[in-house]
């Protein structure tokens, strides 16, 4: 074979390897393309938040995600079921005496004192009555109803509804001071050892609301 042989061999053999080089420089393109491709279906979705991890704003499935109901139905203890199951019954009497001062109170103080704490505890109990719903949790302890803290005995509100005028006046009011330091205790008990955001709330503003009554029920005795 002559020089110029030669030459066309070795210029066919530089073209043959130029082209495998760029078909193998093509598949491995390819192939990046492919497992950045797969990795955002096994590993990312939606703007690139981790399946593994995240998803829908890169909130974690594992600890939010379909889990996240019960998350929220489970953010509550022991000590927030019984605060409510105690302190639904503890604002239905401090609304019946509250009732019993609008028909025989003598003082309009008292009267507008207990028509606030009707406004006030009212709603009150529908909010804890719904905490329970929410939670699954029994109206009343499980082995019946234990007294809470400050509560009047039948025999104390059957006392209080015989009286009238003044000397109605003086009973409600020392009945109810006791009445809302109880009230308060309790309060203190669920902001100490609750779990619930909503009834540590809760507690912290009958703490507030019921100390300032305290004072104006016992600048009303004077």
């Amino acid at each position: 074979m002559g020089r110029s042989g030669h030459r066309v061999e070795a210029m066919s053999r530089v073209y043959a390897l130029l082209v495998i080089l760029v078909a193998a420089l093509t598949l491995a393109a390819c192939g990046g393309d492919d497992d950045t491709s797969g990795h955002g279906m096994d590993g990312h979705d939606m703007g690139g938040h981790s399946m593994g991890g995240h998803s829908m704003g890169g909130h974690s499935m594992g600890s939010h995600g379909m889990a996240g109901g019960s998350a929220r139905d489970g953010e509550h203890n022991g000590q927030d079921v019984m605060f409510a199951q105690m302190m639904i019954p503890h604002h239905q009497q401090a609304i019946t005496m509250a009732k019993q001062a609008a028909a025989k109170a003598s003082s309009p103080e008292v009267k507008r004192l207990a028509a606030d704490i009707e406004q006030a505890q009212g709603p009150e109990i529908q909010k804890m009555t719904g905490w329970l719903q929410d939670w699954g949790a029994p109206m009343r302890p499980a082995g019946g109803m234990h007294m809470g803290e400050g509560m009047m005995s039948e025999h104390d509100l059957e006392r209080l509804g015989g009286l009238s005028g003044k000397a109605f006046d003086k009973a409600f009011l020392q009945m109810m001071i006791e009445h809302h330091q109880g009230a308060i205790a309790m309060a203190g008990t669920e902001q100490a050892q609750g779990s619930s955001a909503d009834a540590k709330a809760l507690a912290s503003g009958i703490v507030t609301s019921q100390s300032a009554e305290i004072t104006k029920m016992r600048n009303l005795l004077g």
